[in-house]
């Protein structure tokens, strides 16, 4: 661990409400950056994340990590200049994914910031705070209290903190390749688009001592992304990564976003794998290793997942949509394994925290074992056919779904996380977006024709509704 200077720490002067309401989501912080997201607010920010870890949790310091977007380094320094105010030291971990951080949370038991924006565009930065042991922190577990903290301006502590770095890459690698065996790892072809992002950082340290061929596409870090958007979850960031694995023979590919905290898997026919399928072969395995445990998954995840887990021995258990959620109920529960359909797959002995590169690495075992291809290995949990997240603006998002549920007075509904209606051969989901006039629509039936036609009909009954709302 080495010194760093540290500049004298900036004063944590109120921040404007429309400021903060603009970059404080529900489950992180994220705007344009220098824009919205600023020096000044992340270093008032720092302050009021400090005196909040402080209080709740008793904590000392705090960790730090960023991606490479360019405007890292400055937020970094201003939000670290915050914290030190607050006489909290700052452990700075330095480049990093957003996985690594909460694992660095966790092994050292101390609350953490990892600067990145995700699969934001290049203008964007933010910031994913959590408590020491990886523990969540988002609209009810700590943010709205940061946010009114950071409101009302925090003072000085009495004493400064001091900036340390440090170093944890190497351990984060070690912990990764500790859920499989490594001496049952079959040689495997593997090709990941890490797309500039934190990827082409920690998949090399993690594969290096592994049997795989690895091939990275657009390794280096580049926080302007030239080459797609880190957003693997939209098929025009795919096609890339399927080309390749299609031209080099591939076993496996996999798709990072810009944190590398997400991941999807494409076969060796270059079919994606989606996160619902992916959760539910994860899930599976997991459940071999730990006979009976539970298993969580979001409420858009597909039937499979629940099914699955049934199947396996597990107890399966149905979550809002959002990490936080997750992380609390497989904390109240001891549940092994949860996974989200957006690519989040979450560990118990990974501080409960998400982690694509664990995921992967699990389904290359997996599929090393198997002696057989992807393409192959997957049949068995693929059992219906989804729409994706489909937005839809509406004048009054929540009077809509109000109407939906109207016309679907006689299905089973429930309201866990929006509107959930299901009528036995298919089902959907409607969420309000919790920052612009937006339906967010998640369907899936019995296969795609049907799925399709379930679609139109859910959308007219929506497009009528806000017809008959007339205006916002």
């Amino acid at each position: 661990m080495t010194d760093l200077t540290t500049s004298p720490h900036r004063s944590a002067a109120p921040v404007a409400p429309d400021r903060l309401a603009a970059v404080f989501k529900a489950y992180d912080i994220r705007g344009l950056a220098p824009e919205e997201l600023d020096a000044d607010l992340c270093g008032a920010v720092g302050a009021a994340f400090a005196a909040f870890v402080a209080e709740a949790d008793g904590a000392e310091r705090v960790l730090i990590a960023r991606d490479m977007r360019p405007t890292g380094p400055a937020l970094v320094d201003a939000f670290a200049d915050g914290v030190a105010s607050q006489g909290l030291d700052v452990v700075d971990v330095g480049l990093g994914s957003t996985d690594m951080l909460y694992f660095a949370a966790g092994a050292l038991d101390a609350p953490g910031a990892m600067f990145t924006a995700s699969h934001n565009p290049a203008a964007y930065n933010g910031i994913k705070l959590c408590r020491s042991g990886a523990r969540p922190v988002g609209e009810d577990t700590g943010l709205d209290d940061i946010r009114r903290r950071a409101e009302a301006g925090v003072p000085p502590a009495a004493t400064t903190g001091s900036r340390r770095e440090d170093e944890v890459l190497s351990r984060f690698a070690d912990h990764v390749r500790s859920f499989v065996d490594l001496d049952g790892l079959r040689p495997l072809k593997v090709v990941a688009d890490t797309a500039n992002g934190m990827g082409g950082l920690v998949v090399p340290a993690v594969f290096a001592s592994l049997p795989f061929e690895l091939e990275i596409l657009y390794p280096e870090l580049d926080g302007t992304f030239p080459n797609h958007p880190a957003d693997p979850i939209q098929p025009e960031n795919q096609r890339d990564l399927q080309d390749r694995v299609l031209a080099s023979g591939a076993d496996v590919g996999l798709a990072f976003d810009g944190d590398a905290d997400r991941v999807f898997l494409v076969d060796e026919k270059a079919q994606l794998l989606s996160g619902s399928l992916t959760t539910a072969m994860v899930a599976d395995e997991m459940l071999a290793r730990e006979p009976g445990g539970t298993v969580i998954h979001n409420l858009i995840c597909s039937k499979t997942v629940p099914e699955v887990v049934r199947e396996a021995g597990g107890t399966p258990i149905r979550t809002r949509v959002g990490h936080s959620f997750i992380k609390t109920v497989m904390a109240e529960t001891g549940a092994v394994f949860g996974g989200e359909h957006s690519g989040h797959y979450y560990f118990r002995d990974n501080y409960r925290a998400d982690s694509g590169l664990i995921a992967a690495l699990v389904l290359l075992d997996v599929l090393g074992r198997s002696g057989r291809p992807l393409s192959e290995l997957r049949r068995p949990y693929e059992r219906y056919a989804a729409s994706g997240e489909i937005n839809t603006a509406v004048p009054d998002p929540r009077a809509v779904i109000e109407i939906v549920a109207i016309r679907f007075a006689d299905a089973g509904q429930d309201r866990l996380d929006g509107l959930t209606v299901d009528l036995g051969d298919w089902w959907f989901n409607l969420r309000p977006s919790n920052t612009e006039p937006l339906l967010r629509l998640n369907l899936e039936a019995t296969d795609a024709d049907a799925c399709a036609r379930r679609v139109a009909e859910v959308q007219a009954i929506m497009e009528q509704a806000g017809r008959d709302l007339g205006p916002a």
